[in-house]
Parts: C-alpha cells; structure tokens; sequence
C-alpha cells in the first residue's frame, strides 16, 4: 500500500509512475483519495472540538453543583446529550471515510520505480543480458511432456485422475530429480547467507493483505472459507509476514530467507495458454528467497539477488535470458521486476522460471513493518523477494535440452543429490 502522506506530499511525481503500469483513472483516483483525507481530517477536527467541549462542560456542572447552582448544572447537562448525540454522528462518519479512504489506498498498485520501461504487454519487455548457448537438437527431438511419458518420470494422466489438470505425479526419477533440486537450490541459499525457513502452506486473510495477494483481484488465490484460510500461491507470503508488525533496528539489515514450498495457484484465465505438460500447474514446487533491507540499499540488494538466481541457472547449464519488466507486465505490488527466462529446445520458447522483484515500501506499509532509524526516527523497511528457482519448467528445460539417444543427461552439480548421472 502507499504512503497516503507520500501521495499527498508527491501527488505529481505518484500519478506519473502510476502512469507507467497504466493505471485507468489515476488522476480521478488520487484525487479521490486526497479529498477523503481531507473530509477525514476534518471530521477529527469537528470531533475534537466536541470532546474538548464536553470536557469543559464536565467541569463546569461540577463547579455549578459545587456552588448550589443546580439549575444551571442541569441546563449544561442537557447541551452534553446534544454533544454526545454529535460525537456518535461524527463516529460514524469517520469510520465510514476512513472505510472508503482505506479500501480506496488498498486497490491502488505499488508505484513502479521510475526506470521502469513504459509497456502494455510482455511484448514490451526488455532483455537486458543473455547467457548461455542453446543447444542443438536433432529434428525428432521430444517435448518434455513426451520425455516424461518416455520414461515414465511424470504422469499427468494420473495427476488428473487423483485431482484434476495441472496436479502431476512424479514417479521414480521423476520424483527424485524434485528433491534434488529443491535440496540444491536451499544448499545454494545457505552458502549465500539466507537462513532457511519451512512455512506452513496455509495463510489467514491478514498474511494475504499483508504481501498483496488480497484482495485477490485475479482470483489466483485457492480459499478455504471454513477457516478462513488461503493456500500459498508462494512461499514469499508466509517468510515475509514473519515481520508482520515488527519493529527492527538497522543493525538487522539485511534479513535473508529462503523456503522451500509447494505453491498453489488457481491460474485463472490462463486456460488454454502453454499449458502443455509442465508448463503451467495448479501445483508445484519452489524455493523463494526473501529480503528484509535498509531501503538505501535495497537496490544493491536486488541486483545480488539477480546475480544468485543468474547462479543457479549457470551451474545448471541452461541457457538464460533476463527481462526488466514493462509497467504493462509488472505485477501489483511490485516497483521492479527482472524475470528469467530459460531456453526450451524442444518447444522452441522461452520459459520464465524466475521473478525477482523490489516491493520497496509497498509491503511493509500493510504490514507495518519499521525499524527505528539511528536518528530514532520511525521508517518503513524495503521488502524484496525472488524465485531461486521454481522447478516445473526447470525440470522441463533440463529434460528437452539434455535428452541424448541414450537418456537425459544430468547436470554435475545435481548428479551428488539424485545419485545417478543419467535418466534412462
């Protein structure tokens, strides 16, 4: 959520960023949001003359009474039902702006930062770096879908069986290669500092508004309405909500995390879009990595966080693209973003297995999440958050790109975790 008084002390600078995520109607909206605090504050202003008069009264009648002027006493307590009738009405008021001003601060996107490239689509996005060589295939090279079928690693018939499309099964190798990733990609955040967390897979309705997945615009979000509980979309919710209403000092900056999770995402809308195979699940395995920064240097931070996921994809061996995202593709809550993309040789496409995003403020003002700056002044941290890395398309990449007549070859670094070098 935005500063209301960042909005208010930088209305222009605000509306132009929002302008760049192509926000419909942001002049009409901050202004909206500027007159409710405005009709807020003024209420307060008419509330605190009520109470200071009620006040005051209360001390006159006990004066009066004092002095044996009881008719007068009665008379002022006559004018403090009128007062109380006042203060119950600009109660109400209040509450109803504040409702209004609230709900109105909440649907409004992050501001992306002001390097963000001005788009409406993915198609607008920009490749900044590119690593890697793509490798060649033989014309009958196989979909990884088909690969899974081949060697019986992955079974979507039976995933949809048990539970319905984007559920699979992992089976044999399948499986094991899931732990070995999951395993090398936690090992990897350790060796870089971040302290490893395992979230529980449910949030409340608070955890939810507190990163921005609620209120769920997209309907993303898998609900149990019983309990009032919703299912991860990404670990980042749990991990960052640990810091839901802390207050820190400096000399904790930065918090590291990463967490290993499976993640549930509805994908609404998204039907008939690469949806073959392992390219779009309802569930699936990821490990985030989560940062708690100072916001002077939460921009340095991203860009290592960028260089530890660019990491992982090189000891891997997949060919990588990076992408800064346009305002038309970055997300709601986020400032800036950089996905990675993996190359598919068999599909010939690019596959995001990665975004790594700054939140700068956004985050923590819904969580009230502060620290007390060395001046003792009371400020917002940054939140930062990233895919290192999710694994449907991972494993997808890995399958296509290293699929020989004899197997699929695996990586160096994973074939310690999985206990063989090949899948055959």
């Amino acid at each position: 959520m935005l500063q209301l008084q960042y909005i208010k002390e930088h209305t222009e600078e605000i509306i132009e960023r929002l302008k760049i995520k192509n926000v419909q109607n942001v002049e009409e909206r901050i202004a909206e949001i500027i007159s409710l605090d405005e009709q807020r504050r003024a209420l307060q202003q008419k509330a605190d003359a009520v109470k200071a008069e009620q006040n005051s009264i209360a001390k006159q009648i006990g004066v009066l009474f004092k002095q044996g002027k009881r008719d007068e006493a009665e008379t002022l307590k006559v004018r403090t039902v009128d007062l109380k009738t006042q203060e119950k009405e600009l109660s109400e008021q209040q509450t109803a702006v504040d409702t209004d001003l609230n709900a109105k601060l909440i649907s409004l996107p992050n501001a992306p930062h002001i390097t963000v490239p001005k788009g409406k689509s993915e198609a607008d996005n920009v490749v900044v770096a590119e690593f890697g060589t793509k490798p060649n295939l033989p014309e009958d090279a196989l979909p990884h879908w088909d690969l899974c079928a081949k060697y019986d690693i992955v079974d979507f018939e039976l995933g949809n069986k048990i539970t319905g499309a984007g559920f699979p099964v992992y089976k044999g190798k399948g499986a094991r290669l899931q732990r070995a990733l999951i395993d090398f990609f936690l090992d990897e955040a350790t060796k870089a500092g971040f302290v490893e967390i395992m979230p529980p897979l449910m949030v409340n309705e608070a955890s939810g508004l507190g990163t921005g997945q609620l209120p769920d615009k997209e309907g993303q979000m898998y609900a149990i309405p019983l309990d009032g509980f919703y299912m991860i979309p990404t670990a980042e919710v749990p991990i960052t909500n640990i810091y839901r209403n802390v207050i820190l000092t400096p000399d904790q900056f930065p918090i590291k995390h990463a967490g290993y999770s499976e993640c549930f995402r509805r994908e609404a809308g998204s039907y008939g879009k690469d949806v073959r195979g392992l390219n779009r699940l309802h569930e699936f395995s990821k490990v985030e990595i989560v940062v708690i920064e100072h916001p002077d240097r939460s921009y340095d931070t991203l860009e290592e966080m960028k260089k530890h996921v660019g990491g992982l994809l090189d000891k891997l061996g997949l060919p990588y693209h990076i992408l800064k995202l346009c305002g038309g593709d970055i997300s709601f809550t986020s400032a800036m973003t950089f996905d990675f993309e993996v190359w598919s040789a068999a599909q010939q496409k690019w596959l995001e297995v990665s975004s790594v995003s700054n939140f700068e403020t956004f985050q923590a003002n819904r969580m009230k999440l502060r620290f007390k700056d060395t001046d003792g002044k009371m400020r917002l941290a940054h939140t930062l958050n990233g895919s290192a890395l999710a694994l449907p398309r991972i494993v997808a990449a890995l399958l296509e790109n290293n699929q020989t007549p004899d197997g699929i070859a695996m990586p160096k670094c994973l074939q310690p975790y999985l206990g063989f070098d090949i899948i055959n």
